[in-house]
């Protein structure tokens, strides 16, 4: 029997494949065991044979359908009760890339239920046991199209758009929790997810495709240097820190008791 970690252990969710996969292999190599969660049991297995051989780290397979309310209770059980839980990776997630008037508002009813609902009741569930403990973190998969929600469909990045509001505000919540939080937000990555979403990734131009293992590698080098956003593709930090200080100039003029003289002159004429 292995020894337990001292880094505790990190559930990642969606871990079968693509980024979650590479997520799974990158923790185990850093110290982590693992609870592997993602629908398919048998690449799961796999994964964690390999990674439990490669690295000696306790691994745990629960495979789980968290669109289904009784799998999604389940892991929300775990986290809840299990004290070894020292990270979450929210990385589950579905995508779409046809316009709202040829999709099926059925699955993207779906989407939002694991998108959003199930990423919010596991971090619900995660992160009062990390307060108790004294620290933990969350790193939540949220994608560039929560900045740029009319690159894709648009309901996916509005499920995107809300990881990366919910993380800034778990953030500023947990500041003095030791809790620590991520949002990273790739841009196109080489997985089936595309796939699965409409579009293959060969249709894609090459020059906007990132490897899964660029990705989470700059991700984790983005969560060592403590960064809250993580934008795995943006030359500059420049940039975003720009855009975020422009979000922060608006934040003492987004209430006010009159309206803005711009209307109230429209109201007038």
């Amino acid at each position: 029997m292995n020894s337990l970690s001292p880094k505790g252990t990190a559930l990642v969710t969606g871990s079968s494949s693509g980024i979650g996969a590479v997520y799974a292999d990158r923790l185990a190599r850093r110290g982590y065991d693992l609870i592997l969660v993602a629908r398919n049991r048998d690449r799961l297995d796999g994964l964690a044979r390999r990674l439990a051989d490669e690295t000696g780290r306790n691994i745990e397979v629960l495979a789980a359908d968290l669109s289904k309310k009784s799998d999604l209770a389940r892991i929300e059980s775990l986290l809840r009760t299990d004290a070894s839980i020292t990270l979450l990776v929210n990385n589950a997630g579905l995508g779409a890339t046809a316009p709202l008037l040829a999709s099926d508002v059925e699955k993207m009813t779906d989407m939002i239920d694991l998108n959003v609902t199930a990423l919010t009741r596991l971090t619900y569930a995660a992160v009062p046991g990390f307060v108790a403990r004294g620290g933990g973190a969350v790193i939540n998969i949220a994608s560039i199209v929560g900045i740029a929600p009319e690159v894709l469909n648009g309901v996916y990045g509005g499920t995107k758009a809300f990881v990366l509001a919910f993380s800034q505000s778990l953030r500023h919540e947990l500041a003095d929790k030791n809790v620590r939080v991520q949002a990273v937000a790739p841009g196109a990555t080489a997985t089936d997810f595309w796939e699965i979403a409409g579009t293959p990734v060969a249709h894609l131009p090459a020059e906007i495709v990132m490897r899964a293992d660029d990705l989470v590698d700059a991700a984790l080098a983005g969560f060592d240097m403590g960064e809250l956003v993580t934008i795995p593709s943006l030359p500059d930090i420049a940039d975003w820190e720009a855009y975020e200080a422009a979000r922060q100039k608006l934040l003492p003029n987004l209430s006010k008791q009159q309206p803005a003289a711009r209307y109230r002159a429209q109201t007038q004429a």
